[in-house]
């Protein structure tokens, strides 16, 4: 764990939605990340202030590089800039990646259920590039509930596509405002009919991740509690505020 303020150059930028950005960095030192860690960032402004935010870290990479996915806050005083302006080249000022209880360990079989709302696919999407990664040599089952505004507004799209035609991955989709041209299928939020239906038998004793927004990932853990799934096999991480409720 590195807890100490280190510079990291930009060295790839990728946008994943209309407000969101993935930033590619190299971090010199680095050894390597466990999925679901997170790093710091620090903005500094000419007359000294300073921004500090948390960025969930995306990429399951060895070596000094890692990958951050940003998005866009509409009163955010760092993340326009991550998003809009910080261009390859550029230096970040970061420490970590830090967490170790929110974190996958490829070594462990157990069945994985993903539970994501929104953003907060992005440090389950390490566990599953990990879990990809270490193939053959992980035969822990992952499966990935999605929970997305619209097809348009989810993260890594083609590469969570191609990863569930094979049998690493499966993946469900929650549309909430739009579902896809022709689907047939009707935009709703996630209810806990919805979420039993889509996620791995309690008689399989499945580790949960869930992240999102504190009032997504607290609902969503009550529905998994109160079906009998055992609290001390659930993980949570949320972020920014109260959010909405699936």
């Amino acid at each position: 764990m590195r807890t100490g303020w280190n510079v990291a150059e930009v060295i790839g930028v990728t946008q994943e939605t209309r407000t969101a950005r993935t930033l590619r960095l190299r971090l010199p030192g680095l050894t390597g990340h466990r999925p679901g860690q997170h790093v710091d960032v620090r903005l500094t402004a000419e007359d000294g202030y300073t921004a500090v935010r948390s960025y969930s870290v995306a990429s399951a990479l060895p070596g000094d590089e890692l990958e951050l996915t940003v998005e866009e806050l509409d009163d955010g005083e760092v993340s326009p800039y991550l998003v809009h302006q910080v261009a390859v080249g550029d230096q970040l000022e970061v420490r970590g990646p830090v967490g170790g209880w929110f974190v996958w360990d490829p070594a462990d079989p157990s069945p994985v259920q993903l539970i994501a709302g929104g953003s907060g696919v992005v440090p389950l999407m390490a566990m599953i590039r990990a879990h990809a990664a270490a193939s053959p040599g992980s035969t822990a089952p992952f499966r990935l509930l999605y929970s997305v505004r619209s097809p348009d507004s989810g993260y890594y799209s083609a590469e969570l596509d191609e990863l569930a035609r094979s049998p690493l991955l499966s993946v469900t989709y929650v549309y909430t405002r739009e579902a896809p041209a022709g689907s047939g299928i009707t935009p709703h939020r996630l209810d806990a009919a919805t979420l039993l239906a889509a996620v791995l038998p309690v008689d399989d004793h499945p580790a949960f991740f869930i992240c999102g927004a504190t009032a997504f990932v607290e609902t969503v853990a009550d529905w998994l509690v109160r079906a009998g799934y055992p609290a001390d096999r659930i993980k949570t991480e949320r972020y920014g505020g109260t959010g909405s409720r699936p």
